[in-house]
């Protein structure tokens, strides 16, 4: 049994392995699972298994959720389609070894040993290692790869009458791959996160005109038995593949001739070896999936992925560590950074944005670790924040009205909470004459403007010179004639620039900060503004209260959505108690799924200005 648990207040991810039919949870050490927070009770709940049956029994005063069951201090109930607990703050989800054909089907195990076993013995009989543009173009490289395949396959017996099993089920893959492919030149999108020269290698150049019709026949028959195509969107599209595909493709291959099946089996082969030597392994396809907002490589055998706030296993496996460590190197050197055992972290970007974290042995104890938080096909705005409710229409018209009076403005939220969404969709606000200059650790923002100086860190090299800070871009900044600076995340001594910035005429900046509260964020600034230089914190306070106008709090909510849930305004310097005086402008009211962002009656001090870019107080009492 495997338990994915998710502090959605920490933003905390991890997967925990459990054996018996007996598991307890709760606060206490002595739980099998323990969950680390004073809000969850010292035993919480306690699951049992009969046959392939989990019963949940609830035994904290607050209870916990199944699904939309609320499930009482006392109460039980049967854990049947809905495998997800809500335990606030944490979500858990079960993953049992014996549920679902994927988990259990042994044609995966045998699968990833011959795939694992073409690439050893391709590596001894081609020059696969090097990667250069000149073979990824090259037809001719191309087609005598894809002939080693095959014939490497047939070496190791996948057409042998006893392998029909396994061929069936490769060529399975082989269909779901071409279904996706159709849906995504039907609706229009390209697919994110992907280098630009896999257009070149994932042309399957051995391929038989009559068999790719077969398979265009195969595809077309599937999606109409599992109604793929009316009336969804990309989304949900994908999610009708994932439940129903399995089944249909049951039906559809008892009726296909077996040669047809090796066919399929050895273009699933070749396209996953393919992309094993030219692009990013088991990812190439996680990355194409819209509705995967989070790739995360536990080890070369476990890759999980995030789906609507839920992480699930994917299903997905690297062949060894050595193809992670490729496909790492890959990734971070399109950016111009490194990972080896001297410098064994670091973070990068792909093509669209995306951001990337790897960490390798020795740091990484189970082997290499990846983390990949996508960005969305399409670039989110600020009317899609409020269509999916993290912001309301009155809370985005103000917003928009202290960007155009120029508010130097913090969003403070954990990890994963949309603070990088946001920065964006504020961006918009800001007028096309202004110039701007983003810093940023890993540059990921997307500003639609065409006066954008945009700035990235450098690493160290080789000999441990040449690096540039977020530290040393800010103060370089301030030579640039900018109209706005946008740092990406404050999370060391640049703050204290930053917060000289704003008190030196370049009003309007932006930048995200993590802390929890508006309040942990003076705290969080004090630490970091001490980290580049030894001030009192008195002094430390008027600089806060000086240079900052807003806060806007950002929280992910149980159920996995992002939302605005305080707006606080800097109002200056309290005389008597010492320290920054703040004030709510919105808060969240309400309970149980009903909670909205309202005004809370007070304005804000620098109300002439809203008023002189057009802004309607009525905003503030609606």
């Amino acid at each position: 049994m495997m338990l994915l648990c998710h502090n959605v207040l920490a933003g905390q991810r991890s997967a925990i392995t459990l054996t018996g039919d007996t598991i307890t949870i709760g606060r206490g050490s002595h739980n099998q699972l323990v969950l680390d927070s004073p809000l969850v009770g010292y035993e919480a709940a306690v699951l049992h298994r009969e046959n392939k049956t989990w019963r949940l029994q609830s035994l904290g005063k607050n209870g916990c959720k199944v699904g939309d069951v609320q499930v009482g201090r006392g109460s039980e109930t049967i854990l049947a389609d809905n495998r997800r607990i809500e335990l606030f703050p944490f979500e858990i989800t079960l993953e049992d070894s014996t549920d679902g054909k994927r988990m259990s089907d042994p044609n995966d195990e045998r699968s990833s040993v011959l795939l694992c076993e073409i690439h050893r013995r391709l590596l001894s009989l081609m020059d696969i290692e090097t990667d250069d543009a000149e073979r990824r173009d090259n037809p001719e490289y191309q087609l005598n790869l894809e002939h080693m395949i095959e014939q490497l396959a047939i070496e190791e017996s996948i057409a042998e009458p006893a392998s029909a099993d396994l061929v069936r089920y490769v060529a399975g893959q082989s269909v779901r791959q071409a279904l996706i492919e159709a849906v995504f030149e039907r609706c229009g999108n390209q697919p994110s996160g992907l280098s630009v020269e896999s257009i070149g290698w994932s042309r399957f150049v051995s391929a038989v005109s009559h068999r790719e019709r077969d398979l265009d026949d195969v595809v077309e028959r599937i999606s109409d038995q599992i109604e793929l195509y009316v009336p969804h969107d990309l989304s949900e599209q994908m999610d009708i593949i994932d439940q129903k595909f399995d089944p249909a493709w049951e039906l559809a291959s008892n009726e296909l001739l077996n040669d047809f099946l090796l066919y399929l089996a050895m273009r699933s082969l070749k396209k996953q070896v393919k992309d094993i030597v030219f692009g990013y392994g088991p990812l190439e396809d996680l990355l194409r999936i819209p509705t995967i907002s989070e790739i995360m490589v536990v080890d070369r055998n476990h890759i999980f992925i995030e789906k609507r706030g839920v992480v699930e296993d994917s299903g997905r496996r690297f062949v060894s560590d050595d193809v992670t460590l490729a496909v790492i190197d890959r990734i971070v050197s399109k950016v111009g950074r490194r990972i080896d055992k001297s410098q064994p972290l670091v973070d990068a970007r792909l093509l669209d944005g995306s951001r990337v974290n790897a960490i390798i042995p020795p740091l990484a104890v189970s082997g290499p670790c990846i983390t990949i938080r996508k960005f969305p096909l399409n670039r989110m705005k600020v009317d899609s924040l409020v269509a999916c409710g993290a912001i309301t229409e009155s809370v985005s018209e103000f917003l928009k009205a202290c960007v155009l009076s120029r508010r130097n403005i913090l969003i403070s939220g954990g990890t994963g909470t949309g603070k990088t969404t946001l920065l964006n969709c504020l961006t918009d606000f800001i007028p096309a004459k202004e110039r701007i200059v983003t810093i940023e650790d890993t540059a990921e923002l997307q500003i639609n403007k065409e006066h954008v100086v945009r700035l990235e860190v450098k690493q160290a090299n080789v000999e441990g010179a040449g690096a540039y800070t977020i530290h040393d871009l800010v103060k370089n900044s301030l030579r640039m004639r900018p109209d706005r600076i946008i740092v990406g995340e404050c999370r060391g001594g640049e703050a204290l620039d930053m917060l000289q910035a704003m008190n030196t005429g370049h009003e309007g900046s932006l930048t995200t900060i993590h802390a929890n509260t508006p309040h942990d964020v003076q705290l969080r600034l004090e630490v970091m503004v001490r980290t580049a230089a030894d001030l009192p914190v008195d002094s430390i306070h008027r600089q806060i209260a000086s240079a900052v106008d807003l806060i806007v709090q950002l929280t992910r909510c149980r159920d996995g959505r992002r939302r605005v849930t305080q707006i606080t305004e800097v109002v200056g310097m309290d005389s008597m108690a010492g320290g920054v005086r703040m004030k709510d402008l919105f808060h969240l009211e309400g309970e149980d799924g009903q909670e909205q962002l309202v005004p809370t009656g007070h304005l804000p001090t620098f109300t002439d200005r809203l008023l002189n870019v057009g802004y309607d107080l009525g905003n503030f009492y609606c």
